[in-house]
């Protein structure tokens, strides 16, 4: 660590790139950006022997080839500085095609917290429509984690 403390700011950033390429060359990360969504869909592709749909596909991550079962993946890291568990904002909910959206949490070592699979059919009873984000806000905390049809794939 104080390694890192002594790096210019450029060099971190460097170091932060070179990361992310060894990341992706890997098959963890998909994309240039944040890492936590990417490997939060490699992690649930590979838990629930998903495949990972093109990242072109707008309402689901990955999907069942057995039983064409759709999956909406979205992730949280949780630090000392946001302990947050409020999802990305869910678009389009009537009309998205996924059937499952699946929620990964992690410390801020990127370590699983907890995994939770919720039926979308459900999500409207707990999530609220914020019109400023055009969307529908899943904070997951208080009665969805009680909700029978919530499973806990990981915890």
């Amino acid at each position: 660590m104080n390694k890192i403390k002594n790096l210019s700011e450029l060099k971190l950033l460097g170091l932060y790139s070179d990361v992310m390429e060894e990341l992706r060359r890997r098959g963890l990360i998909r994309t240039s950006n944040n890492p936590v969504a990417d490997y939060a869909e490699y992690l649930v592709a590979k838990k629930l022997n998903l495949q990972l749909l093109t990242s072109s596909y707008k309402s689901a991550d990955a999907v069942d080839k057995k039983t064409g079962t759709k999956y909406q993946i979205k992730s949280r890291r949780i630090t000392q500085y946001n302990s947050s568990r409020q999802l990305g904002v869910i678009r389009n909910l009537d009309k998205a095609d996924f059937n499952y959206l699946v929620a990964v949490f992690f410390d801020n070592k990127f370590n699983v917290l907890d995994i939770y699979k919720i039926p979308k059919r459900i999500i409207k009873k707990y999530a609220r429509f914020s019109k400023h984000q055009n969307g529908h806000i899943l904070i997951m905390r208080g009665p969805i984690l009680e909700d029978k049809t919530v499973e806990i794939i990981d915890k």
